[in-house]
């Protein structure tokens, strides 16, 4: 008791003196690759990377717990030219039961038009083919198709479609719960989010979070020199856009973010981390609980445990 009540000061004091968000703890690990999602569900961290073989699964404490296997072989990452490019993970909810759905980008077909519903209960996994839904979005004003978030909003489901130097748009694409059971018929709408004014930088919208509470879409976002949807780049800089009342936006064209958090000016911890996903662990009146993942190109992941404060 008497050390949560240290905790519950030490918080407190931090914000009182102007730090409105706080980097609270980062692990890295160096036997997984890649980071690209992760979510939250049950005291359990689940992540995925774009070139791993497995679904990593981490305790509340960012532990390693355990692992479920995606795609056999001996080496530790996948092949570029025909990894499935796994670059989103979310909790969804189908026919009363609690599922998570983990995306390829759709940036090479066929192999990044992948994608995995794995039930969290008892580890069950099937493989799904977006050949078809990839496919339209084409014809909805998708001109490169680079998915790299997704996350469950009442009632739909968003996807965000990085842009790059070249193609300057980020994209978010709101579509039913169920898509890929229905991918020749599915909705499917579009809305630009952000700016992206500057010439010199891109900034590209890497995850999504969505806090049920206060209806706010979460989204990371960083810098890395690249122009195509194929390619990685230096990395750069790392943000988080904050969108409030998002179910209220969903037939707008165009949003842009209320609240932009620039991480390194939290912790300088942050520079040269290339943020890729945002989970949201806990959600009170005043502040959002999330867990970030970072991929630095190199084999291994970073994960941050921060606290920000809702505005």
């Amino acid at each position: 008791m008497r050390r949560y009540c240290i905790i519950i000061f030490l918080l407190w004091l931090t914000v009182s003196c102007g730090k409105t968000h706080l980097l609270k703890e980062l692990i890295q690990i160096d036997t997984y690759p890649s980071a690209s999602g992760i979510e939250y569900y049950s005291d359990r961290i689940y992540l995925i990377g774009d070139d791993a073989r497995q679904l990593l699964i981490l305790d509340s404490n960012l532990h390693i717990q355990d692992s479920i296997l995606l795609y056999h072989g001996n080496d530790k990452r996948l092949s570029k030219d025909t990894k499935p490019d796994l670059e989103s993970i979310a909790r969804i909810r189908i026919a009363g039961k609690n599922q998570l759905l983990i995306i390829g980008s759709g940036s090479l077909a066929p192999y990044r038009n992948a994608a995995w519903l794995i039930n969290p209960e008892n580890e069950q996994k099937q493989a799904i083919s977006l050949d078809t839904f990839f496919l339209r979005l084409q014809f909805n004003g998708i001109q490169e198709t680079n998915i790299e978030g997704s996350c469950a909003i009442p009632g739909s489901i968003v996807l965000s479609n990085r842009g790059n130097k070249t193609n300057r748009k980020n994209q978010l694409i709101i579509t039913s719960n169920n898509f890929w059971m229905q991918q020749a018929v599915a909705p499917i709408s579009t809305l630009l989010v952000g700016s992206n004014a500057d010439t010199t930088v891109f900034n590209g919208v890497s995850g999504l979070a969505y806090a049920t509470k206060s209806d706010r879409l979460v989204m990371t976002v960083s810098t890395e020199d690249t122009r195509n949807a194929y390619d990685d780049g230096a990395i750069g800089k790392s943000y988080l856009w904050i969108v409030k009342n998002i179910s209220g936006k969903k037939r707008w064209k165009s949003v842009n973010p209320d609240q932009v958090i620039d991480l390194e000016a939290i912790d300088p911890r942050f520079k040269g981390q290339k943020i890729e996903s945002v989970c949201i662990t806990n959600e009170t009146k005043h502040f959002l609980h999330l867990v970030l993942a970072a991929d630095n190109d190199k084999g291994s992941s970073t994960l941050f445990r921060l606290l920000v404060e809702k505005k």
